[in-house]
């Protein structure tokens, strides 16, 4: 078994952790001791963190809807249609036209580029965050 050093993606308190992993699958967790946010504790959230990486449901590539149906697409086509798609809306409707949902599982610094995204690409304040997991 090998143990990868890893943050913990369910909050963005970033509690060290080390992923349990067997022939290439996760196959649990275990905190790090000396990690400083931690201190070698996790919460049930953190025990439970890598439950959904293998999860048969999980997307592992982007969906385009065409002629009503999702299709795989690579990621630069889905990332050019999004960004099309958000300047068309701009251009049309205006910057409050659109908002922005950001998560309690990005780090503080991921939900402050998405901050910044809204406000200083997009020109909106509509932005929000759901820390209830």
């Amino acid at each position: 078994m090998e143990k990868v050093s890893t943050i913990c993606p369910y909050c963005g308190c970033g509690c060290g952790l080390y992923l349990h992993v067997e022939n290439g699958l996760i196959t649990g967790v275990s905190p790090s001791a000396h990690h400083p946010v931690n201190h070698g504790s996790l919460c049930v959230k953190g025990w439970n963190c890598h439950e959904f990486v293998q999860h048969p449901d999980r997307l592992k590539y982007p969906l385009v809807r065409k002629d009503g149906i999702l299709q795989k697409s690579s990621w630069e086509d889905a990332l050019d249609l999004i960004a099309s798609r958000l300047s068309g809306t701009k251009e049309k409707y205006g910057p409050d036209a659109i908002g922005i949902l950001s998560s309690a599982k990005c780090t503080n610094e991921e939900n402050f580029v998405m901050m910044k995204f809204a406000r200083a690409v997009i020109g909106t304040n509509n932005i929000d965050h759901c820390a209830r997991l």
